[in-house]
């Protein structure tokens, strides 16, 4: 009994000593390392982690080896960032680069793919972004900490709307009809359409075979916007750090 009350002593106390050493340690890494969480600081925050767990957890552990390890850790990322900042290689080095996931209104199957991004992954981070239909994209672009940018097409910029007096009789939102080759039949039927609808919409826009489609959807006005796999044609800018 005494053994486990002073044990719990001494983790209360590494808990109440080590937290406020990671609170002044964070502030001098800087806002970077705890806002966007590149590779490389993601890295450093799981170490730190590791350290401080087992530091509490572990009564055996030695206390002030851990502080030191803390503030090696904290100091080495310092120094590797002021590098980056000052060395472009080793920042790209250091770091993934932008990849581009959609263009001109297309999805980029063979991007998304590379990064290991589903369309569910961009279709729920283009609504985060008020963006509810694709073909209102122009670029959209996961940056090194895996956000999404989007840049919409010039003529669906927010404009005030209210303010000209201009009512749109639909909604923005658009629906998926086709993923991967795969037909939704309930959205379909939710806008009383079927599947001979979507194959002669499809077939308008010169695609024959379904399965040549990575995703289709489709609006309240019943315009069907396409991306297909492997789409060519489409120039893919070249976006750097």
């Amino acid at each position: 009994m005494f053994e486990f009350l002073s044990d719990s002593l001494l983790v209360v106390g590494r808990i109440v000593t080590i937290l406020p050493l990671l609170l002044f340690l964070t502030l001098y890494m800087g806002k970077r390392a705890i806002g966007e969480l590149p590779i490389f600081d993601y890295l450093i925050i799981i170490t730190l982690g590791a350290v401080v767990g087992a530091d509490i957890a572990d009564p055996s552990i030695k206390h002030l080896p851990t502080a030191i390890a803390i503030i090696a850790i904290a100091l080495f990322q310092r120094v590797i960032t002021n590098w980056k900042v000052t060395n472009r290689k080793v920042g790209r080095l250091l770091t993934f680069e932008p990849t581009v996931v959609i263009q001109h209104g297309k999805f980029l199957d063979q991007n998304l793919k590379n990064i290991r991004y589903s369309i569910d992954n961009i279709l729920q981070m283009l609504r985060e972004k008020d963006v509810f239909d694709i073909s209102e994209v122009e670029t959209a672009v996961i940056e090194p900490n895996g956000a999404l940018s989007v840049l919409k097409r010039p003529e669906k910029y927010p404009v005030t709307i209210e303010d000209m007096k201009i009512v749109t009789p639909t909604s923005a939102i658009a629906f998926p009809v086709i993923v991967e080759g795969t037909i939704y039949s309930d959205i379909l039927r939710d806008f009383k359409l079927n599947q001979t609808w979507l194959q002669e919409q499809l077939l308008k826009q010169g695609v024959k075979d379904r399965k040549d489609v990575f995703f289709a959807s489709i609006n309240g006005d019943l315009d069907l916007h396409v991306s297909l796999k492997d789409e060519r044609g489409v120039v893919v800018p070249h976006i750097k750090h």
